[in-house]
């Protein structure tokens, strides 16, 4: 589940995740909500922190406005 593609694009489960997290999530509730392993959601949280496109907050783990910006979400 790479979040970034070769040229810098965001991947297409990666703008899922991002639109997902426009709210704090757990990574449990995020691999539900998407029908992913739990395994893969945490290394693609880990390379979107690691990118600046997620937080992690008390209550999981949020796009910020650079992540929201990138899959044209509204940036408060």
């Amino acid at each position: 589940m790479a979040c970034l593609n070769p040229d810098g694009s965001l991947s297409s489960s990666a703008r899922e995740l991002l639109k997902l997290a426009s709210e704090p999530l757990s990574p449990e509730e995020i691999s539900a909500e998407l029908a992913t392993p739990l395994f893969k959601v945490r290394a693609s949280l880990r390379e979107m922190l690691a990118a600046g496109l997620v937080e992690e907050r008390q209550a999981g783990y949020q796009a910020t406005e650079e992540g929201l910006a990138r899959v044209g979400g509204v940036v408060a």
